[in-house]
């Protein structure tokens, strides 16, 4: 087992390295984009059987969500499926959860972050905090939103038959163990090493031009106050390939990890398309925007410059951000 797994992790660097008219940082980007094919389908796999799984269970997201609102909301947004913030906005513009626990949805969704954080061994212990910050921003968030924030939004249209569907726009109720089944995680597989490889050779090109990553990084405002607020508005663009920019600029050492929060906090996926061109009262999204903006980039801050020694909370476990 462990020969053929090295065998296939070396595959990529044995085809690619002989190519003689490539410059060596596309070789780079995609010997490393092919090499997370396989643990990134494996991991689609398993989202695709969470994912469709509460599918069927739908009416229990909803009680629970409605009972304990941002906190169930945050907790099951933290896992890495693409479908929940898209249910979530359809749930709101029809009124049935809060603005606090859809904030609380969106502040806690990863989107493809943590699927590319898990092919990376070096950097599976960033999951972790990651996926704690988010939740804690999060929860607190969300409460204080129902709580403090009284605009009440205008109904919606009551009409109006709003489709639930998943990134790659594949149905997210009858889940059942056919071709389907299979076919979305290796259409999701082949779209992320897509941007992947997309923006690993922008990355590479990058690099290779401006000498090293810590040249790149100044370019990239790193160490800036105004990384982080600008990683928050980036965030808010309603695609995939936005998580997956922000993590590997990350990974490239350009932005900082509280400038990856940032962006990671406000990036709401598809569900804040559903909810830009469904919600029936645009001030209401306008409240929601801003809120998930103004959040995430005071939580980029306190991170990237640990206010009030927060930072320090992680080193009890060994992990030094």
């Amino acid at each position: 087992m462990y020969n053929f797994f090295e065998i296939i992790t070396n595959l990529p660097k044995y085809l690619i390295e002989p190519i003689g008219f490539l410059p060596e940082f596309a070789k780079d980007a995609l010997i490393d984009s092919l090499n997370l094919v396989p643990f990134l389908f494996l991991v689609f796999v398993l989202i695709e059987v969470i994912e469709q799984y509460f599918a069927k269970k739908k009416h229990l997201l909803v009680f629970f969500m409605k009972k304990i609102g941002p906190l169930f909301g945050s907790l099951f947004a933290s896992i890495p499926q693409c479908g929940f913030s898209v249910i979530a906005s359809t749930l709101y513009t029809r009124r049935i959860l809060s603005r606090g626990t859809l904030l609380a949805v969106y502040f806690a969704t990863s989107d493809e972050a943590i699927p590319i954080l898990i092919s990376e061994p070096s950097k599976f212990y960033l999951i972790l905090p990651i996926i704690l910050v988010k939740v804690f921003i999060a929860v607190i968030v969300g409460y204080l939103v129902d709580i403090f924030v009284n605009y009440k939004a205008k109904d919606p249209v009551l009409n109006e038959n709003i489709q639930i569907s998943g990134c790659c726009h594949h149905k997210l109720s009858e889940a059942v163990m056919t071709k389907d089944f299979w076919w979305h995680p290796v259409k999701h597989t082949f779209n992320i090493f897509v941007f992947i490889l997309v923006i690993s050779l922008v990355l590479g090109y990058l690099i290779s031009s401006v000498g090293t990553e810590e040249n790149l990084a100044k370019y990239c405002l790193m160490n800036s106050p105004l990384q982080p607020v600008i990683a928050s508005i980036i965030g808010l663009i309603p695609n995939c390939a936005v998580s997956v920019m922000l993590t590997m600029l990350f990974l490239k050492h350009t932005i900082s990890f509280g400038s990856l929060i940032a962006g990671l906090s406000s990036a709401g996926g598809l569900g804040l398309l559903v909810l830009l061109t469904k919600n029936n009262d645009k001030k209401d999204t306008a409240i929601i925007l801003t809120v998930l903006v103004v959040v995430s980039s005071l939580a980029g801050l306190a991170l990237q410059y640990n206010l009030f020694g927060i930072n320090n909370l992680f080193s009890l476990f060994g992990i030094n951000l």
